[in-house]
Order: C-alpha cells, then structure tokens, then sequence
C-alpha cells in the first residue's frame, strides 16, 4: 500500500502537484491519466524514489518491496536475459550471488559452511529454486523464444530488451508494481499475455498508458491528473471518460452561468453607479463581482487535436490489385507470391506476428521500396497517402513546421497551410519551431498534418499512435472512423484496431508451406474469438499454445 498525504511539486514557477491526496491499496489497478507533460511519469517517480518532492509525505507499507519497469535499455548490456529478469529481486539476486561465490571457493572454511547453510535457508524462503524456471516463463510469455534466455542483453534487439525489463519488473510477485507505459514496443500478443497477467495481480498496481484498451482491461482505479490536481475515479478508463465528459459539461455550464452573472452584475455597476438612490445597490453588486473568481473554474487543461481526412475526389470501384509480390531482407522471406485484393470500402487492419512482413508490404504499395517479382496495380481513382513507420528521413532539415508542410501544399498561402496544423495543436510560434528538434510525438502530429493536407483517398498507416498522447490517439481514432475512402494500416492499439477495422488480414509466416494470409471480412473482436481463425492460426505457427494475436 502507498499513501499519499499533502504531495507538492514545483519545478521554476510552475507547480505540477499541489495538495494531493491518494491512497493506493492491494489487489486494485491504478490508471495514471493526463495531458503531455501533466506529470505522469513524474509521479511514478515520486512514488518510487527517484525524485524528490517539496512539501508533503509518501508512505509505504512495512517490508513491502517496490518494483519499477527500467527505460534504461543499455543499463543490463552485459547480463544475459534470464539473470536480468532475476536481479529485478535485488534481495533474492544478492543472496543467489553470494552463495555462488560461496561454493566456488577452492578453500572452503568452516564458517564459510555456516554462512552457505544461512543462505540456503534464505534462497529457498525467496522462491530461489523457482527463480530461473519463473524468470523464463515470464520471457516466453512476452514473447522471447528459449534461445534467448542466455543471450546478452547487448546482442537482443530493442523490442527483446523492452520485454525482458518488463518481465524484470514483475519477477518476485513485489508488493508494489510501478509501471510507465508497459505496452510499448509490444506486439498485440504479447500485450494480450500482460494483461491477463495483471488482471490476477494481487498487489498494488500503478501503471502510466495511452493504451485504453489496455487501461479497460487492468485498471480498477483511474486517476486523472489535471490542473497539479490528482482526482481518483473508480472504474476503468471508459468509466472516467464518460463521468469526465459529464464534469466538464457541468463546469462548462456553470462558468457560463458565471459569466452571465457577471456581466448583469457589471451592467447595473455601470449603469447607477453615479445614481445616489442606486449607489448602495451598486456598492453591494460590486462585491459580488470581486468575489466571482472566474478563473477558478477550470474546465480541463487537455487539449484535442482534430484529425479530419477529406478526399479531393471520391473512390471508384478498383481500388488495388496486388498479384505475387515477392520480398526477402537479409535472407528471411517476408513477401512470397503474397496476393491480395483491396476493394472499395473497404479498413483494412494487418495483424499478428510478421511485423516486418507488415511493413515490406506497406512500403512496396506506397512505392518506397521495389518487389524482387509480383506487381500490384492501383485504380485510376485512387490518390494514395503514406504514414510509415520510420518517419526520421523527413524531418532532417532545419526548416520551421510551416515551410516543412508549405512543402507539401498545392496552396503556398501560410494562413491555409497554418490551419492543418492548427488541427494538430501547432499554433502560433509553436508552428516556427525547427522541424530536427521535433519529439516523437510532434512529429507524428506533422505527419497526419501532411496526410490531412493531401487530400487523398487511400491512406496507408504503419503504427500511427506511435509517441502520442490518449487525446491525439482519439482524435485521430475518429478522424479514421469517419474517413469516406480506404484505409491500411497496422496498430498495436487493440480498441483502435476494433473500432476502424472493418476487415482483418492476418499475415502469416512466408517461408513455410499452407496459407500467405488469414483474410476476414469481421471486426477485430470478432476475428478474435473466431474458431477457424484459430484452427488456421495454429496450424501456421505450430505454436499455439503462446497465440493470441
């Protein structure tokens, strides 16, 4: 359990927290929720240590081990993978050590024994003849195979790294589990084994996400952080979103009240101020009015993007015909006499484990990169936008946002180019920042401004709501929803993928005999829980044990 009393935190002349109160107790999930730069992940930090805070206390339970998901990726370079996830114990870790020093010495003492005897006694309370069987289900159920257990942490690629620190923060069942964004860098099936994990966590659980279907699947408590305030909601995310939309309604309302209110109250000011029969009254209304803090009613200091996709011209029926593509990289085939027909209407979602199978495709059709053999043929209608995955390439120069996206304009009126990013929150100076010195997130915002702007009929996303925020993914969300024309694309984001997808193509492994794809006309959920779909499943992985999706 952690308490939270009277936490205050200021940074310069702008104070992040002030006055808050919270208590997170076991078996409950707590959702951390907020605008960029709200403080999140800084409250994390709070919590676990790492930073300290002015005014205020933070209490946790007696003997309870805190346990927090690393972003240092290098920090483990030279441990193999299994031992990283067991130093994620550091008690347990510390005695394994010892012992094995213990028994490696060649002069082997008397007291060496009795110390030997006080560690075993010790390693065995601990869990340790478990610890490497428990470390490597936790590794295989986010995905690593067996071969990777022993190998450096130095020779993993990024994606392996961010799982096995994942399964580092959960080895040992802690008391307190601190967790920001845990999703990243994870595949669907992998997310789909961590939240069932979680869901049968029975400690205390505080996770940072801008997943919702995530936040849906884990989180019994939402807290939202707003104005330095932290508001705690029972429920999940859905929950909070509707009682929040129903506050802000409320507040909307009741400054608009006040606002009336004042403007009556400084009319009759006006207006008999000089009039001697009228001048108490107006004396009195006075007061009234320097007592109605307008300011003190904040609505929310989120702000929403708006993400809106209109096709110069309308889709006809051809939309694209690919015939046999063939695409191999670095030896390992990830396109092989691939065929697929997309028609008109048609929100497809590519999903499952060929990840980059996914991305050869996207870039082959986007004309980015070249098929070994095969063809694929678009409509004479159709007008094609591309969101790639990798977007570093296009934001290398140091031109301001707007001449970057003037780039890309029909129109080179600033005004008309400003409006698209204006949609996108850049606005004002903020649209004359350098486009090198962009984070993720802005760049990703330029990039739908680019894509809003092109006026096409097709768009092509790899992985979009990559480096956003809750409120730009759901804008963005219901930008693709209400988006007349065709749409590709790829996602880790589960309730994205559901609530656009009106087909669901699955590619499968290309370098083993049988099926190139699973390809259904269904939303996400339903595909999910599809017994062929399984069936097919299982028999092209040869692994179903660990498939989910």
């Amino acid at each position: 359990m952690i308490t939270v009393t009277n936490l205050s935190l200021t940074f310069g002349e702008r104070t992040l927290f002030k006055d808050v109160n919270l208590k997170f107790t076991p078996e409950n999930c707590y959702g951390i929720i907020g605008a960029n730069g709200a403080g999140k992940s800084t409250f994390l930090k709070i919590l676990s240590g790492e930073i300290e805070h002015d005014k205020g206390d933070v209490s946790i339970g007696k003997n309870q081990r805190i346990a927090v998901l690393k972003q240092d990726h290098f920090a483990y370079d030279e441990y193999p993978a299994l031992e990283t996830v067991i130093m994620g114990y550091p008690k347990l870790y510390a005695i394994q050590k010892e012992r094995e020093n213990i028994y490696a010495k060649e002069d082997f003492t008397e007291e060496d024994g009795l110390r030997a005897s006080e560690l075993e006694s010790d390693f065995a309370e601990l869990g340790g003849w478990e610890a490497e069987a428990s470390a490597g289900q936790l590794l295989s159920g986010l995905g690593l195979d067996e071969e990777d257990h022993d190998r450096l942490m130095a020779e993993l690629d990024e994606s392996k790294k961010v799982r096995v620190l994942l399964a580092q923060a959960l080895f040992g069942n802690p008391d307190i589990l601190l967790m920001d964004e845990p999703t990243n860098g994870l595949d669907l099936e992998s997310i789909s084994w961590l939240e069932e994990f979680l869901i049968d966590f029975p400690n205390t659980l505080i996770v940072v996400s801008h997943d919702r279907h995530f936040l849906n699947s884990v989180c019994t408590h939402i807290c939202d952080i707003d104005y330095g305030k932290i508001t705690p909601y029972s429920g999940n995310y859905d929950f909070w979103y509707q009682m929040s939309q129903i506050l802000q309604r409320q507040a909307r309302e009741h400054l608009k009240k006040m606002e009336e209110k004042a403007k009556e109250l400084k009319e009759f000011i006006q207006r008999f101020a000089s009039n001697a029969s009228k001048s108490r009254q107006a004396t009195s209304r006075k007061k009234v009015l320097e007592k109605l803090d307008l300011d003190n009613v904040p609505v929310t200091s989120r702000k929403f993007p708006y993400a809106g996709f209109k096709p110069d011209r309308d889709i006809g029926n051809n939309v694209l015909g690919v015939e046999k593509l063939n695409y191999s990289f670095e030896g390992t085939s990830l396109l092989k006499d691939f065929s697929l027909t997309v028609n008109k209407g048609d929100k497809i979602a590519f999903v499952g484990l060929e990840h980059s199978s996914k991305s050869a495709l996207f870039d082959i059709i986007a004309g980015v990169k070249d098929a070994k053999n095969g063809e694929y043929i678009w409509g004479q209608t159709t007008s094609v936008s591309y969101f790639p995955k990798e977007n570093s390439d296009f934001f290398i120069s140091n031109l301001s946002i707007v001449d970057w996206l003037r780039q890309y304009s029909p129109d080179q009126d600033e005004t008309y180019v400003r409006s698209f990013l204006g949609r996108m929150l850049f606005s004002g100076e903020e649209a004359l920042k350098p486009v090198n010195v962009l984070s993720g997130g802005e760049k990703v915002r330029c990039m739908l401004s680019r894509m809003m702007l092109s006026g096409a009929n097709v768009l092509i996303l790899d992985d979009p709501t990559n480096h956003l925020d809750l409120e730009a993914i759901t804008a963005l969300n219901d930008g693709l929803i209400a988006f007349p024309g065709v749409i590709l694309f790829n996602s880790h984001d589960h309730e994205f993928i559901n609530s656009i997808a009106n087909r669901i193509i699955e590619i499968l492994p290309q370098d083993k005999p049988g099926d190139r794809c699973i390809d259904r006309l269904m939303q996400f959920d339903d595909y999910l829980v599809d017994s062929n779909v399984k069936q097919l499943r299982v028999k092209a992985y040869q692994q179903g044990q660990r498939l989910r999706i």
